[in-house]
């Protein structure tokens, strides 16, 4: 939102009041408060007849700052609220002649006591943002609406990362964003996932503190300014510190919530009945038994919408003239090996046997006047379930724990963003708010549900919209994709920028939602989402298996499937440092190079973990060109070497693609390629690559509950590799890829591969491996 004509006028009919002079500050333990009045104070008069702003400093935990503007605090405060989790901090606040200063762990505020407002944010001593002249503002609109905005500092040569899933250029800068939530698909401006945090590669990011509609200009009403705005007489945001982007990430989600691990099982491929399909359990049957007499492993079966009885979305019973026995139905895709997914949204239609009890308790949302709120868009007279009321998030949840009991393992949960803005909830909370934090509640509630029933790290969502905080609620998907190329790349943008808001689990409907994709596209786009956290094939008129496509197509499937099975103990290990760490499982590769200016703004290409490099192919030829970091880099499918700190340009057919394995990397292979969740410990191949000389790699395995069960490490000194291992050892062998010369193994054995020299050690139980290089 744009309060300016030009850097010097302000729009017409808009009165904005900046500090200009600071009057007072006063200190107590954990805060620091600084007084300011909007014009210079020449003599006692001039305080007469004026606004004071304030800004407050906190910290709710280390290397996190919080600022608080206000101007008039004395208006009544309608929740909801983003839930901020706190941690023991001990701050440092000095107030001297010429600056105060509060410090919270390595970051600093910094505010100075000269003739002009001036306050810096510093990691140790470096300055990585500020706020300067006429940057904070508390503005009137010609309908003398109350607006707070600021201003922070934009470097030369910074970029701007984040804000939640968009699919506009994945650099922010030059952009007008507005955090709130719309049902746009992936092709446009708007926005499922709206999160109040971006990125800088700086090294911090800027959660602003605010539910309702936060509007954005990233270089755009002024160019070397970040400017946000809220409507109302107060603003609060965080400064968020790191030595990196990764551990900004890691701050940011203490901040707000660290990510769910997802079962094992999630990881597998998933397949759907897609949209308006026609089916039923013949249909179903055919395509379970078709992917399994091919060879084409999958994990889980989603049923969309239509599972339930057309005009009656959601009441929760089976469509009975289509699945005439559900629970036998489940039972017999559960006996091969299934999970099972179904299709919810919050909205009760009308035609639902549930309106009637929703309206009569109160359960739905309501309008002023008391009417239970209705409109006709997606299901006719639907309303909408009120979660800010505790009986209607336990009504729903009884809903959902019948087909927990009928053998339904998790939810897809859809829509929630069109969220009306004029109405009443229970609670009474602000529907402005509620917009955007309504899928939140809506989210949670089905996750706590699943957590209850099945089990801590058995919860899974498939999710579509979100606010911040949601990354607890995994997984995300990317909503409504085209069949096309350029829509393929649009989602991996909208995925690499919401991993930069604090997600760790992403998805997307392979080869596109809309419409039907050639063959060329549904194969490059198998290639990408089965190298993505999560891999669903899914689509709106028409189904998704591949022999519908090609032959090929069905070899693709089978080959990346597996593919993706065997690198579980590695994919597994990387899910488990996202939930610890609030990291992505698919990094924008700013994240992972920092310090390497190419990577600042690649968004074709993206680390899978913190050790494989993917770049998809966008087009029928094959072609791709894709930039390596600087080392001698392996590519997993096809062995050969890439060197480093260039771009490079290749030709693959549909059986490979670029998914390189950065040096020094021990990547960690599984036995099994059938199945997503298995003993990723047992007879596990570690394959070691280009591993340099004083070099170490090192993985950590953990099982299907995400504990540690065995660390191995290798080191090289001259000509020795030494390699240790640590915990519950199980048979295991070590693979030095792109090593065919003759070895000395100590305690082992040696032989010739395709991929390198394989080893084995001389007992399942051992524990260290020394190899003589030839």
């Amino acid at each position: 939102m744009k309060f300016t004509d030009g850097y010097w006028l302000v729009r017409k009919g808009y009165e904005i009041q900046n500090p200009a002079e600071i009057r007072d500050i006063v200190t107590d333990d954990a805060s620091m408060t600084v007084y300011a009045a909007t014009h210079r104070i020449e003599h006692k008069g001039d305080t007469l007849n004026g606004a004071l702003l304030k800004a407050t400093y906190s910290s709710p935990m280390p290397n996190v700052i919080r600022v608080r503007l206000n101007h008039h605090k004395g208006r009544v405060h309608h929740g909801p609220d983003f839930e901020i989790h706190t941690l023991p901090t001990e701050v440092d606040i000095t107030v001297g002649e010429d600056a105060a200063v509060l410090k919270s762990g390595d970051l600093s505020v910094r505010v100075g006591r000269g003739k002009s407002w001036d306050v810096g944010f510093y990691v140790e001593d470096r300055k990585v943002t500020g706020s300067g002249h006429r940057g904070p503002g508390y503005i009137k609109d010609p309908q003398e609406q109350p607006y707070f905005r600021e201003q922070l500092e934009l470097g030369i040569g910074e970029y701007i990362y984040g804000l939640g899933e968009r699919f506009t250029p994945f650099v922010k800068n030059g952009q007008v964003v507005d955090i709130w939530n719309e049902d746009g698909g992936t092709s446009s401006e708007q926005a499922y996932k709206n999160i109040p945090f971006y990125l800088s590669n700086k090294g911090y990011g800027v959660f602003v503190n605010h539910p309702e509609k936060v509007s954005y200009e990233i270089a755009s009403e002024n160019v070397s300014k970040v400017q946000f705005s809220v409507s109302g007489e107060s603003l609060e945001y965080f400064i968020i510190g790191g030595v990196n982007p990764k551990e900004v990430l890691d701050n940011y989600t203490k901040l707000t919530g660290k990510p769910a691990l997802p079962p094992a099982w999630t990881f597998g491929l998933w397949l759907t009945t897609s949209f308006t399909t026609d089916y039923d359990e013949a249909t179903v049957n055919h395509f379970v038994d078709g992917m399994a007499e091919r060879d084409l492993p999958f994990s889980v079966f989603h049923f969309d919408c239509f599972w339930m009885k057309e005009y009656q979305w959601c009441d929760f019973q089976w469509d009975q003239d289509m699945f005439p026995d559900p629970e036998g139905m489940l039972q017999r895709l559960k006996a091969k090996g299934l999970k099972i997914c179904a299709w919810i949204n919050p909205y009760i239609a009308e035609k639902s046997i549930l309106f009637d009890e929703g309206m009569e308790h109160g359960y739905l949302v309501k309008t002023a006047d008391g009417n239970v709120w209705q409109w006709d868009m997606w299901q006719a007279g639907m309303g909408l379930v009120d979660f800010t009321n505790p009986a209607a998030v336990a009504w729903y949840q009884e809903k959902l724990k019948v087909l927990l009991d009928q053998g339904v393992d998790c939810f897809k949960t859809d829509f929630g963003e069109r969220i009306p803005t004029h109405v009443v909830y229970h609670d009474g909370s602000d529907p402005m708010k509620m917009h955007n934090y309504y899928t939140h509640l809506y989210n949670k509630a089905v996750f706590d549900v699943l957590e209850e029933k099945l089990g801590k790290n058995e919860a899974a969502l498939f999710a579509r919209s979100a606010t911040a905080g949601g990354q607890q609620f995994p997984i995300h998907w990317g909503g409504d994709c085209s069949s096309t190329y350029e829509s393929m790349a649009e989602s991996l943008r909208g995925g690499l920028s919401l991993g930069l808001s604090g997600f760790g689990f992403w998805s997307h409907d392979i080869s596109g939602f809309e419409l039907t994709a050639a063959p060329d596209v549904y194969k490059r786009w198998v290639q990408f989402g089965l190298l993505s956290s999560h891999s669903r094939l899914h689509g709106n008129e028409s189904y998704r298996v591949p022999w519908l496509f090609d032959e090929e197509s069905v070899d693709v499937v089978r080959s990346f499937t597996k593919l993706k099975c065997s690198l579980m103990p590695y994919l597994y290990s990387s899910a488990v440092e996202s939930s610890v760490k609030g990291l992505p499982m698919m990094r924008a590769m700013v994240l992972e190079f920092p310090q390497d200016p190419t990577c600042a703004t690649l968004d074709l290409q993206y680390m899978l973990g913190d050790s494989i490099l993917v770049a998809p192919i966008f087009n029928k030829e094959g072609d791709v060109q894709y930039y390596v970091p600087e080392g001698q880099w392996t590519n997993l499918l096809t062995n050969e070497s890439v060197t480093g700190g260039r771009w490079v340009n290749e030709h693959h057919d549909f059986t490979t693609l670029p998914v390189l394995v950065k040096p020094n990397t021990l990547l960690a292979i599984g036995h099994e390629d059938s199945r997503p969740d298995y003993d990723y410990a047992d007879q596990v191949a570690l394959h070691l690559f280009a591993l340099g000389e004083a070099q170490q790699a090192r993985t950590v395995i953990v099982n299907t509950s995400g504990q540690e069960e065995l660390t191995v490490t290798a080191s090289r000194k001259g000509s020795i590799i030494t390699v240790k291992a640590e915990g519950a050892v199980k048979p295991w062998s070590l693979v030095l890829r792109g090593i065919h010369e003759a070895v000395q193994v100590e305690d082992g054995s040696s032989r010739s591969g395709n991929q390198g020299v394989i080893i084995t050690p001389a007992s399942s139980g051992q524990q260290e491996l020394i190899i003589h290089l030839g």
